[in-house]
């Protein structure tokens, strides 16, 4: 749940400012340019650890590597695309259909107890999917949607 402080801490600090320079508090850009800081911050991790993102994959997915830069660039392209008016929400529904197909490399972390950090098997395994992966993939589908497509 540590990645979701950057959401809100974004969202709050977004709204503080346009409240300060704008004179009234403006939710829809506060929300996009939380979400946007939060997936490329996650979209440049790609990167950073490779080696324990690439574990994540299912075994039947080839060319894994491939994959976790691919999965990168899709995350920073997505945080560009939220912050473009004429784009945002069709960002915002290929993000939600990401969020979705990307759980299932969560769920496989989860099993195989994977620390992407560290890249070995030390991760927190099943507890972690039920207690904080889910809760926090339904948050940023939500959000996701509401600032997204419904505030858009």
């Amino acid at each position: 749940m540590k990645l979701l402080v950057i959401l809100f801490a974004t969202f709050i600090l977004a709204l503080l400012g346009t409240k300060i320079f704008q004179g009234s508090w403006n939710f829809l850009f506060s929300g996009n340019l939380a979400m946007a800081v939060f997936i490329i911050f996650t979209g440049l991790s790609h990167f950073k650890f490779q080696k324990g993102m690439a574990m994540m994959i299912p075994d039947f997915i080839p060319a894994k590597m491939f994959w976790v830069y691919a999965t990168g660039i899709i995350e920073i392209g997505a945080g560009i695309g939220l912050m473009i008016p004429s784009i945002r929400e069709v960002t915002a529904i290929l993000l939600i259909i990401f969020y979705v197909l990307v759980f299932v490399a969560n769920i496989n972390s989860s099993k195989k107890k994977i620390n992407i950090f560290k890249a070995d098997y030390t991760g927190p395994g099943m507890d972690y999917l039920y207690k904080e992966r889910i809760p926090m993939q339904i948050i940023l589908i939500a959000w996701t949607w509401y600032f997204g497509i419904y505030l858009n």
